[in-house]
């Protein structure tokens, strides 16, 4: 699978809310109402991701949950980070 080129990343970014560019990777932190929120939330989310063979670094810090997202084997983005972010941001939308 290829990487995005920078045109690419910036049109996918522009379908996903909030998520942000950040070196090679996408990122996006999530607020909940307290922890045991945020880590129903980061369980549906390794679920998605287990799916998708596709695995975000997740960093909990109480109520707060960031994610970030790319490809390591490919070394950068591609279109597997964008679908999954997608699908994260279908998740928290039902929260």
């Amino acid at each position: 699978m290829a990487t995005l080129s920078d045109t690419e990343v910036k049109d996918a970014l522009a379908d996903i809310p909030g998520w942000e560019l950040s070196g090679s990777e996408i990122v996006k932190q999530y607020k909940f109402a307290d922890f045991v929120a945020a880590m129903a939330f980061v369980n549906q989310v390794a679920e998605a991701a287990e799916a998708a063979n596709h695995h975000p670094d997740i960093d909990i810090r109480w109520n707060k949950v960031r994610l970030a997202l790319s490809t390591h084997s490919e070394g950068g983005l591609t279109s597997n980070d964008f679908a999954l972010a997608a699908q994260i941001e279908s998740l928290a939308g039902t929260r």
